[in-house]
């Protein structure tokens, strides 16, 4: 066995700490509240980007012709009554620039592509998704990204005069593009908030400069049933890994596991509630990621302490076993968390949006669960079995056997 370390003196004031972080998360949740996302707050959610255009396209004939726009490449499907049907490809590694692939556009029957910049790079340019793909004789526009100058301020001034708009940036610089927020009730329509919104920002910007990336909208009944299901999906989640629990070791051994994960539950809403973090259904599976993760750092330990239990007949309290086990499993636990830390970090260093408030939300749920799992948990069986005796007849046993 690992020399013990007195882990039991630490019980009592990581609870009075843990105690002090859930009452601040309580206090955040009374001045605050939660930061909930599209998902569980009914809403319209638009991303946009204001950047002039590269180049146009119209098309005078009387076939179909839509526009598909990717990264890697261009589509052009040719469609209908008196037409050949198909579908021309531009490679964006052979056509580098919206020059050459102008070029290559105006090759087709009655389309005509006015250009605006015609060394932009053609794996940058995006379409208005709110906008039809099908060429007309009215312009559809290809957009550049990366040079919007842009702020923020003008975005939310150009919104002023709807209550309730809420304005975030994403992305930096040039790159950036704004997540507009805009609550709703029942009796909401989505079409007139959506064309309330984009006649304000053209007003300030033009429309021809307005292009948007997507649109989320959430009904009021909708939201309020993705927060009923996610709460019963918490609860049963709970429920079961105490059943789990209770049937592999004991009641008290349940409880504790069950005290430990509400308690990584709550830091972890703490720190979602005073960073402002949006709660969106990325971080309810990161919260239960933890969930899972807690209860399997929690389960090693107390199975480790079952064991001692049978073998260390000749202490005098229960305080001894559990600083034995904790000992024997502290290794275990630091490495473990510490390789999964490594995986999340990279996560949080090098990706956007909602994977980034995921691994940040992860981050926090590994430390918690391996500070709960080694204090909270073994502190609240500690203080249940204050009065254990050794199993005399277990040890005598066991010595017979051998």
């Amino acid at each position: 066995m690992k020399k013990a370390l007195n882990f039991s003196k630490l019980f009592i004031p990581a609870v009075i700490l843990s105690s002090a972080v859930i009452i601040f998360g309580i206090v955040g949740y009374c001045l605050k509240g939660i930061n909930l996302g599209i998902d569980f707050r009914p809403g319209l959610i638009e991303e946009v980007r204001v950047a002039p255009p590269v180049a146009e396209i119209t098309y005078d004939g009387s076939a179909n012709v839509t526009v598909e726009l990717s990264k890697g490449q261009m589509d052009v499907v040719i469609s209908g009554i008196g037409a050949v049907n198909e579908t021309r490809s531009y490679n964006f590694l052979e056509f580098k620039n919206v020059a050459s692939l102008s070029e290559e556009l105006k090759k087709i029957d009655g389309v005509s592509v006015k250009v605006d910049n015609g060394s932009f790079d053609t794996t940058k340019l995006f379409l208005n998704s709110a906008a039809t793909n099908q060429l007309t004789n009215k312009p559809l526009y290809i957009y550049p990204a990366g040079t919007s100058d842009i702020t923020t301020d003008d975005v939310r001034d150009a919104l002023k005069a709807i209550e309730g708009v809420n304005v975030k940036q994403l992305g930096v610089g040039a790159d950036a593009s704004y997540q507009i927020r805009l609550g709703v009730t029942e009796a909401s329509d989505q079409g007139n908030l959506i064309s309330m919104l984009n006649r304000q920002l053209s007003e300030k910007f033009g429309s021809e400069k307005i292009a948007i990336v997507k649109t989320d909208f959430i009904a009021t009944s909708m939201s309020k049933s993705n927060t009923i299901k996610s709460i019963i999906m918490f609860l049963v989640t709970v429920f079961l890994i105490w059943l789990y629990a209770a049937i592999r070791f004991h009641w008290d051994f349940a409880l504790g596991s069950i005290i430990a994960l509400i308690h990584d539950s709550l830091i972890m809403f703490t720190f979602i509630i005073w960073t402002r973090m949006e709660f969106s259904t990325t971080v309810l599976a990161a919260v239960l990621t933890i969930v899972g993760y807690s209860i399997n750092a929690t389960v090693v330990i107390l199975d480790r302490v079952r064991y001692n239990m049978k073998l260390m007949t000749e202490v005098k309290s229960f305080k001894e076993i559990l600083n034995q086990s904790l000992s024997d499993t502290l290794s275990r636990s630091i490495l473990t968390t510490v390789t999964t830390l490594i995986a999340v970090t990279a996560l949080y260093v090098f990706t956007t949006g909602s994977i980034k408030d995921f691994s940040q939300a992860m981050i926090v749920g590994l430390i918690c669960g391996m500070y709960s799992s080694l204090f909270i948990s073994s502190g609240f069986i500690c203080a249940c079995r204050k009065g254990w005796k050794p199993e005399f007849g277990v040890h005598h046993s066991l010595k017979a056997e051998k």
